[in-house]
């Protein structure tokens, strides 16, 4: 139904997995700002990371195994990974070639210009006067040796029955897994109170999944002599991320899309739920994204394009002495290109009217989230001016729900900040020339990527796992890798984090999420710290209504405690419901105003009203 009061998009739930570790719970943030923690965090950041390794970790692997670090062999070995090479063959009448192989090894369409003779059994020789190309097996060591990549013994394929699937998928699994499992609430009660329409996943990765078990293998196999698996075309897909959480994770039969937007696809999801249910027709949005992309092909992509930050170009930044992979993404600082990084990211949306209800969490309120192009362009990859209009308009909802003073005294910029030359000028010269039209004066700006990397669709689900950190500990992470602001940076009206900065969790009213991806793709996010959000909903229920939702939150709030402790303990298992609790068709019970489906409490509504009456 569509209600005459705008709903309340409500941050409920969160999870997921990147270089810094486990989402929920806040790990993965307070690893980012390790230094800053008491004793009692510190501790409590490293035993969580040692369960994802799979050891009992002392402080130092924590610190040594994640973030970004030296390209690790477990993906693949980055000094010797297969590159095969062409070459071409002479022969004619008077110089032959001739080479023995197996029978069954012949191609399929014999050239008319060989001679071929069995010479053993199974085995023939091949004489031929005509050139001939092949294809030698080669290896290369890789340019870039730098990655944000998962904690150093993690990994998803040994956590639930993975049957081959892409890397990107795996990921999926376990970062929707998190979200559902720390929310709190059982998800059979939010299936219950909430109609099976009424839910909706949106989620993808920006590049599909490109590994050999997704659509890496389809394009190599052939070239590989080897056979496309069934399961490579279409677990290769993008979408399949939602596809995987609505068929696997929670059962949904719901609204269901992969919004695709480069570098800004989380938040290209995040409007699209954030519209689901300010609508009022949908009342619970699964947002997330995942994307692993360490593998050869898309890093030697990135690299040819100049995009990444390759080992000779760090070594040049300092001095040609030493090479510092742990700093290779320096935001704002003298650097030399961006650093790839996996991650999967999900975020779940009640409306404030179903969030008071279930006492669930309150991280966050999304004021709103903008998309703009930015017009003709003479580069693909090149920024252009679409990002100016996606900030001043995040800006100017900020200021309409908090005031000028509380704009330009108590919010902060997430930037996109990719540690690319490029990226340092033109990025804050956006945040400069919008802080000087709303006359704010020193705006701070953070830039996680300097330990993460670029997560490409994941990297402003990133920064919003960060900056619900920010809320519940105060401490905004510092630009930490780079040691001075660039001087081509414009900085006359901000403030680049260089340390971290520490606060009242509830100093800052909203936080800015910046995400840029090639194309055009510009999109930014405003996020409404607990504090205010709370505020606006006492203002809309009531009181009382904020009393209530208080007591129920109590047993809410155990189950995530427990959810956590239990993580930390490695009791838990990932959601993946293969084959379970599949309906078929004939199992539902139809009539013209519904359909009710075996299990859930609520049917689906039939009886839908045209918004077209008065043109009827």
């Amino acid at each position: 139904r569509a209600d005459p009061v705008t709903r309340f998009p409500v941050v409920v739930g969160f999870g997921g997995i990147n270089p810094a570790g486990r989402s929920s719970g806040h790990h993965g943030y307070r690893r980012m700002v390790f230094d800053a923690l008491d004793d009692q965090a510190k501790a409590n950041t490293v035993r969580s990371l040692g369960a994802l390794m799979g050891i009992e970790a002392s402080e130092e692997d924590a610190l040594s195994r994640t973030l970004i670090r030296q390209l690790e062999h477990t993906l693949f070995d980055p000094d010797k990974y297969r590159a095969n090479r062409q070459a071409h063959l002479t022969a004619n009448s008077s110089t032959p070639l001739t080479f023995t192989l197996k029978k069954n090894q012949l191609p399929d369409q014999i050239p008319e210009s060989w001679s071929i003779q069995e010479t053993a059994p199974g085995m023939v020789t091949v004489t031929t006067t005509a050139s001939t190309e092949v294809f030698f097996p080669d290896f290369r060591d890789s340019k870039v040796n730098a990655a944000g990549q998962l904690p150093t013994g993690f990994n998803p394929e040994r956590l639930y029955q993975s049957r081959s699937h892409p890397r990107g998928l795996q990921l999926t699994v376990y970062g929707a897994s998190d979200a559902i499992l720390s929310l709190g609430i059982p998800w059979e009660t939010v299936r219950q109170r909430v109609p099976g329409d009424q839910i909706a996943v949106y989620a993808s990765s920006a590049m599909g999944q490109l590994d050999f078990n997704g659509s890496g293998g389809m394009l190599q196999s052939a070239l590989l002599g080897k056979r496309v698996s069934a399961k490579n075309c279409p677990l290769g897909l993008a979408e399949m991320t939602a596809d995987f959480v609505n068929a696997y994770v929670i059962g949904s039969v719901g609204a269901t899309g992969a919004n695709v937007g480069a570098c800004a696809t989380f938040l290209y999801n995040l409007r699209q739920g954030m519209d689901d249910i300010r609508s009022g027709r949908y009342r619970v949005a699964v947002i997330g994204s995942s994307e692993a992309p360490l593998t050869p092909e898309i890093i030697e992509g990135y690299r040819t394009m100049g995009a990444l930050a390759e080992d000779e170009a760090l070594m040049k930044l300092d001095g040609g002495t030493t090479l510092d992979h742990r700093r290779a993404c320096r935001p704002f600082a003298e650097n030399c290109g961006f650093t790839l990084a996996e991650a999967s990211q999900f975020v779940i949306l009640f409306d404030d009217e179903l969030a008071l209800e279930l006492g669930a969490h309150i991280y966050s309120g999304i004021a709103d989230v903008f998309v703009n192009a930015d017009g003709y362009k003479k580069s693909i990859p090149g920024p252009g001016i679409g990002n100016y209009l996606t900030v001043g308009k995040a800006m100017g909802a900020v200021k309409a729900i908090l005031g000028e003073k509380a704009l330009k005294d108590r919010t902060y910029m997430q930037a996109h900040g990719t540690g690319t030359p490029q990226n340092r000028v033109t990025e804050s010269h956006i945040f400069d020339a919008m802080a000087s039209a709303f006359g704010i004066d020193h705006w701070p700006v953070a830039a996680i990527k300097a330990y993460l990397g670029h997560s490409l669709a994941c990297a402003s689900g990133d920064q919003i796992i960060a900056s619900l950190g920010v809320w519940q500990d105060g401490i905004i992470p510092g630009i930490v890798t780079s040691e001075r602001i660039a001087d081509d940076v414009h900085q006359d009206h901000l403030n680049f984090l260089l340390s971290h900065y520490v606060d009242a969790p509830d100093r800052m009213q909203a936080a800015l999420i910046n995400s840029k991806g090639f194309g055009g793709n510009n999109a930014t996010a405003a996020l409404l710290s607990p504090a205010v959000t709370r505020a606006m909903l006492e203002k809309r229920h009531g009181k009382a209504a904020l009393v209530a939702h208080a007591k129920a939150h109590e047993a809410v709030a155990e189950r995530t405690r427990q959810y956590d402790e239990d993580c930390i303990e490695g009791k838990t298992e990932l959601i993946y419901r293969f084959g379970e609790g599949v309906i078929e068709g004939p199992a539902l019970k139809i009539n013209e105003n519904e359909i009710s489906i075996p299990g859930l409490d609520q049917p689906i509504n039939l009886a839908i009203k045209t918004p077209f009456e008065d043109m009827l």
